[in-house]
């Protein structure tokens, strides 16, 4: 049996007979308006756009008018086909193509089937990416992020790489007024992700550092949130890349790097080990740092999907009292408790960097390459 992450990004046959949200992908010789898009074509090669019609809700689906999509560093294991299982092991993803990626997603109510009700033409919204078939066990929970037959907007549904984005039900819907414009976008994945993350350490005294291992968008976006969810305890950051160290430094935090050996022993020597250290890599190399950095009783939470294995001697684990955990972005209604925390002014807004929709595949290897300080946000090219 795949690992639960696995099965919410490979979709199922059930999901994909299901999936009615979906348009097929034409061109608009129906005389209906042409959108912008940029698709998945071909695992491994660049993204392509495509030519088709803008999508008639039906039912109780909703269209969104994108005005923004954040760029997150799961759509670039997508657009190359696989995930790295470490050892050289690879699970090559079974998305049916042409795929329009982008799950961060904010926009305009542009245009609603006869059965949705609760929002109106104009109005601005978030996007909750995270859909269930409705029926499961997590499902009924309120845990749709936990469906093992996902309809993810922008994994196994078209996304927000586009001018529109069809919307199952307006429940998915988060009106962000006052929250400015990209923010919104980065709070669907990288603020929900981040915060279903520190919710997990919610119990952090202030005798009890939390280390931040990767300062990208995902980091910056955990320091924002943890500053009003765990204003008590020490928050540190570890990167490898100078400029997003630069970037922690210049935030306040007290900065570490993974791949210096002797910052390793120093930050024992400071903290004395971090009760809690928060993964948003997840590759052998920022796990081993982790684990490395995490005191007797502490706890190490993984997020981050950039590949790779790791064993450990089971002994380890009670004689250390370490509690190990994934975490995988969160539910609809803490995605609204994230956006009502943004608009109360408590969250400080992270660097949003915009970029054309034109230039999807110019973000995504930046993004990989880790040049990108802050969340690039893809806006709708004018025109």
């Amino acid at each position: 049996m795949r690992p639960l992450f696995l099965r919410a990004i490979v979709p199922q046959a059930r999901t994909l007979a299901r999936d009615r949200g979906k348009p097929k992908v034409t061109g608009a010789k129906d005389g209906r308006t042409t959108m912008q898009c940029q698709a998945v074509t071909r695992f491994a090669e660049a993204l392509e756009p495509l030519d088709r019609p803008d999508p008639s809700p039906q039912g109780a689906q909703v269209l969104v008018r994108v005005t923004g999509c954040g760029v997150c560093h799961s759509d670039v294991h997508i657009r190359d086909g696989y995930f790295d299982l470490g050892g050289g092991a690879r699970m090559a993803l079974q998305q049916p193509l042409p795929l329009v990626l982008g799950h961060e997603i904010e926009g305009v109510v542009a245009a609603l089937g006869p059965q949705a009700g609760g929002v109106h033409i104009g109005q601005r919204v978030a996007v909750y990416p995270w859909i269930g078939c409705g029926q499961c066990a997590a499902c009924r929970r309120g845990e749709e992020n936990y469906c093992p037959q996902p309809a993810n907007l922008g994994i196994q549904r078209f996304g927000g790489y586009a001018s529109v984005c069809l919307v199952p039900d307006p429940r998915y819907l988060i009106d962000c007024d006052g929250v400015a414009p990209g923010l919104a976008a980065a709070y669907m994945c990288s603020g929900l992700t981040a915060y279903g993350a520190l919710k997990k350490v919610a119990d952090a005294k202030a005798e009890d550092p939390v280390l931040i291992v990767g300062y990208g968008g995902l980091g910056m976006m955990a320091h924002a949130l943890a500053k009003a969810m765990i204003p008590q305890a020490p928050i540190l950051a570890a990167d490898i890349a100078p400029s997003k160290r630069a970037a922690a430094r210049a935030a306040g935090l007290s900065v570490y790097d993974p791949s210096d050996k002797a910052d390793a022993q120093r930050l024992l020597a400071d903290t004395g080990g971090v009760y809690a250290a928060l993964d948003f890599v997840g590759s052998q190399d920022s796990f081993s740092f982790a684990n490395a950095s995490v005191r007797r009783g502490g706890a190490i939470i993984v997020v981050g999907l950039y590949g790779g294995a790791f064993s450990m001697p089971l002994p380890t684990l009670p004689l250390r009292a370490l509690r190990l955990q994934g975490s995988y972005v969160g539910t609809l209604e803490e995605a609204r408790e994230v956006i009502a925390l943004a608009r109360s002014g408590k969250v400080a807004p992270i660097p949003i960097l915009p970029r054309p929709l034109s230039e999807a595949e110019a973000a995504l290897a930046d993004l990989k390459a880790g040049r990108a300080v802050g969340r690039i946000v893809l806006q709708p090219d004018p025109g």
